[in-house]
């Protein structure tokens, strides 16, 4: 059995809000962190932006966020108050319940990229959190 360890140090995030012809980027990093809150704040911090209820087509390379809404683990997370199959409690739980409230006030389709290859978009936003990284004193 492999078990996986998130490690901490200095991350960053990035996402892109688009809309018609408009476009927005955003950014932010943190001194002690780890990838899965950075994924996590990628996507609260872009619908978060959002001023009314959207239709929203939210592109990730994060298998961590995509495949909870996808294979409905979240749903299950809620109904067992928060705790995992396995009874553990919920890693990020505050996240989760702040992108769990998101997804009630917008219509999020959740769809997964592979990370590092050739989406001219996911790879904008690793260079965002790459870039924002360097913000960190």
């Amino acid at each position: 059995m492999v078990l996986a360890q998130e490690t901490h140090g200095p991350g960053g995030w990035g996402a892109i809000l688009m809309y018609k012809d408009n476009k927005k980027e955003i950014s932010g990093e943190r001194k002690n962190t780890t990838n899965n809150v950075m994924e996590l704040t990628a996507v609260i911090e872009g619908l978060k932006l959002l001023k009314y209820p959207c239709e929203v087509d939210l592109y990730s390379d994060s298998a961590y966020v995509v495949n909870c809404f996808q294979q409905g683990w979240i749903y299950n997370w809620v109904k067992n108050n928060w705790q995992t199959a396995s009874k553990e409690p919920v890693k990020n739980k505050e996240l989760w319940e702040e992108l769990y409230e998101l997804t009630k006030k917008h219509k999020v389709n959740f769809i997964k990229v592979k990370g590092h290859s050739d989406n001219e978009y996911n790879n904008r936003c690793d260079e965002l959190a790459r870039n924002a990284i360097k913000n960190i004193e």
